[in-house]
């Protein structure tokens, strides 16, 4: 049963509309597990040790998704891919929505049969969301991830994720070109933006390296991932997970959010 948030986009088992039914809940009244992070910190470890220490646990669609459905086609009248014009988007409903997915969410009931009470979504960004989702909905928990925002490119690099593209053409001199990026001085300081330029020597293309840096920029512009870990180490360890992945690898990222949601379940 897929049921059409706007004339264009549906979501599995969900729907907007102000009127349950007896087997539908707002995602804001459920107990929500929220994972938490940027682009490259390693939510899909996170995801995957949350879905084994429950089995039964359901994860809602992802962030594209509803960011499709109740963000972008509204506005846009069809699918974008580019990144850069994607937070354009939503940044303008954020504008218009205090909490931004935050708030895109609360506005969505879920069918339980097929959710169940205790799904997972993947993610919020930065503090206005975090801020916003703890505040209004006490119910909803927290697992954050984070990660250096050098550290975030190279995973981008080596990921090879079809969704992280962007338009953008690149001059001869990658190093200029990364030093002219739009904001990119409030992310990287320079010693990082040569140790990135550098990585031409590992056989990346200069294309691809400006490619994933102009990402995180673009990302780091509209969402503060360290306020937003900042804010959630001031709730009680009951709602809020907060992680190092580079302090912990993929198996110890997993070891801990597994027995924090065991402990909760």
């Amino acid at each position: 049963m897929n049921v059409p948030v706007n004339r264009a986009v549906t979501l599995p088992f969900l729907r907007a509309s102000a009127d349950a039914a007896p087997h539908e809940s707002p995602l804001s009244s459920l107990p929500l597990t929220v994972l938490v992070g940027v682009t490259g910190v390693g939510k899909s470890t996170a995801l995957a040790a949350l879905q084994s220490a429950n089995a039964a646990m359901r994860v809602l669609p992802d962030r594209r998704e509803i960011t499709d459905a109740v963000m972008i086609w509204p506005r846009a009248g069809g699918p974008v891919t580019d990144r850069e014009e994607r937070f354009r988007h939503t940044a303008e409903y954020r504008a218009g929505h205090s909490g931004g997915m935050a708030y895109a969410l609360s506005t969505l009931l879920a069918d339980t049969r097929h959710w169940g009470r205790q799904p997972v979504f993947d993610g919020l960004r930065g503090l206005e969301e975090v801020e916003y989702a703890a505040t209004h909905f006490p119910a909803w928990r927290f697992v954050a991830l984070g990660a250096p925002d050098e550290v975030r490119v190279r995973r981008l690099l080596g990921r090879a994720d079809a969704f992280d593209q962007v338009s953008e053409g690149t001059g001869e001199d990658l190093r200029q070109a990364l030093a002219e990026l739009k904001g990119v001085q409030n992310v990287f300081p320079p010693a990082e933006l040569d140790a990135l330029a550098s990585l031409t020597a590992r056989g990346f293309t200069a294309t691809e390296i400006l490619a994933k840096v102009r990402i995180v920029v673009s990302e780091r512009r509209n969402y503060d991932p360290q306020a937003a870990e900042s804010f959630l180490r001031t709730l009680p360890p009951a709602r809020a997970l907060v992680l190092d992945t580079v302090e912990l690898n993929p198996a110890g990222v997993a070891a801990r959010v597994s027995a924090w949601a065991g402990e909760r379940a």
